[in-house]
């Protein structure tokens, strides 16, 4: 019975991209429970005050309503991870970054009732936060891995390009990072009815402004950084398909200073602090940091597939469409005249 179902690339796809959403949501709403002071909304885990119901009570309701998308981020996960398994042709390293979801939801909800069992400490809010920002890298590898079949995308000659790109990865997890621990020592800790919860006071009265001025440095680093990548991937000889991904990564970088240096002048509005961690986490999807240009690809492809040096006369004609599907008519056509015999 279960050797009969079979999932397609295309609807595969779209599970690992509901899946994705579904654990960027998480994260969005989980912001939302710090930042409305509902962290300790329920005072209790998994029940809220010993009922199944949350009470007429806006921070419990926030707190338990948070607890409850989680139930259906694991759905949605659990659904990528099993059906990777009958996806048709069957991909291993789908099956792996599939498993890493469901293991990932189960450790942020154990992890989440010790946040609650111990008063929101900031050490483990932060792991908390960093151990989502682990599962959306996972979620987009999957949804990204699962649009593309191995060999319809070519790899880059551009060596220094490549390595110039991956060196931002470290860079925007480093900004992050401090960027939780800015949060960890501001006027946000998430408690519910002024519950004495403990902020990082390493620095004294001076610990958020200093963590504040080093988060600061390290996104213009970051920026800067970006803005090198673009230059380096534009030299002569350089690979340009990540040029226009890397540009949109330095603008969000700016959009994401421009709201910190507002937020800042504000004194930190929760409902900017909000924007200012979902930019941070849509920003985390590092689409910039592995897409290239589909058209660039699907070229390459097409001519790979015009080499009658390199491909016999049976040619699969069916991936064609697949591979040249983004305006591409031209190779196209030219790709199904040499597919065909004589």
């Amino acid at each position: 019975m279960l050797k009969r179902i079979q999932i397609s690339p295309e609807r595969y796809a779209v599970i690992t991209l509901i899946a994705l959403i579904s654990v960027v949501t998480i994260v969005l709403t989980g912001a939302g429970v710090r930042l409305s002071a509902s962290g300790l909304g329920c005072p209790d885990w998994p029940k809220c005050y010993d009922q199944y119901v949350a009470p007429a009570q806006i921070n419990a309701v926030i707190e338990y309503g948070n607890r409850l998308v989680t139930g259906v981020v694991g759905i949605a996960v659990i659904a990528a991870s099993l059906l990777a398994f009958f996806r048709r042709p069957f991909r291993w390293h789908l099956a792996v970054f599939g498993g890493l979801l469901p293991l990932g939801v189960i450790g942020q909800a154990i992890l989440g009732a010790f946040v609650v069992y111990y008063h929101l400490p900031p050490e483990l809010v932060i792991f908390h936060f960093i151990l989502s920002m682990i599962l959306i890298d996972a979620a987009y590898a999957l949804y990204w891995c699962s649009r593309y079949e191995p060999g319809v995308r070519r790899f880059s000659p551009d060596r220094l390009g490549v390595w110039a790109v991956r060196a931002l990865i470290p860079l925007g997890q480093l900004t992050i990072l401090l960027g939780t621990v800015t949060t960890a020592s501001g006027p946000h800790p998430g408690d519910h009815n002024s519950e004495l919860v403990r902020r990082f006071t390493f620095k004294g009265q001076d610990t958020l402004v200093w963590i504040m001025q080093r988060h600061a440095a390290m996104a213009v680093a970051f920026a800067v950084s970006a803005l090198i990548v673009i230059f380096i991937l534009r030299r002569q000889g350089g690979d340009r398909r990540a040029v226009k991904p890397v540009a949109v990564a330095f603008g969000l970088i700016c959009l994401q200073i421009s709201i910190g240096v507002t937020q800042w002048l504000l004194e930190l509005p929760a409902a900017l602090v909000w924007v200012h961690v979902a930019v941070a986490t849509l920003h985390l999807d590092r689409h910039p940091l592995v897409s290239r240009s589909r058209r660039a690809d699907c070229e390459a492809a097409c001519h790979q597939l015009m080499d009658p040096s390199e491909h016999s006369h049976r040619l699969r004609v069916e991936n064609l469409d697949e591979l040249c599907a983004h305006g591409l008519t031209d190779l196209r056509s030219d790709a199904m005249g040499i597919a065909r015999p004589g």
